[in-house]
């Protein structure tokens, strides 16, 4: 049913729970499936004060990018040891939100299916941190599976995923 999985992936272990979940989909036997990960840099740390254009943010930009090329390297590495055809993004195009982002790569690689981890907060962490998951699934151009995070996270306090 599903020919080109796309999972939004950031290196937490709810991304990972989500990553098995879609390699699970892909690798089901006589299913011929492509995926494309996806790692979208967090423009949060402008909001923590540094300056864009200033020196401060290069260095904190640099190691964004390598941390999200090793995060999208690591997954890679799990999904062809699976057998999959598979490929990464890495999206750095500062002032897009992340379910944008997602939404957009989604349509533009024609995926019939996104992927993507929940931590499933709730009351004021959800309302500070908000729910990518459910940004997502609200801009999202084709289905969406959710995949809940693993017990030691729900409490809120587990970072990364949308």
């Amino acid at each position: 049913m599903y020919k080109r999985i796309l999972v939004s992936i950031d290196g937490s272990a709810t991304s990972g729970k989500a990553l098995q979940a879609a390699i699970g989909l892909a690798g089901y036997p006589g299913r011929q499936c492509a995926m494309r990960l996806v790692h979208v840099l967090d423009e949060m740390a402008y909001l923590a004060g540094y300056d864009p254009y200033g020196g401060q943010s290069g260095g904190l930009i640099k190691i964004m990018r390598e941390t999200g090329a090793k995060v999208l390297a690591e997954d890679l590495a799990i999904v062809k040891a699976a057998g999959i055809e598979a490929d990464t993004v890495l999206i750095d195009k500062f002032g897009a939100r992340l379910a944008e982002a997602v939404a957009e790569e989604a349509a533009t690689w024609q995926a019939d299916l996104i992927v993507v981890g929940t931590h499933g907060r709730r009351s004021v962490s959800r309302l500070l941190l908000g729910s990518g998951a459910e940004q997502i699934i609200r801009l999202a151009p084709v289905p969406v599976l959710v995949v809940r995070s693993p017990e030691t996270e729900n409490d809120g306090a587990g970072a990364g995923a949308a």
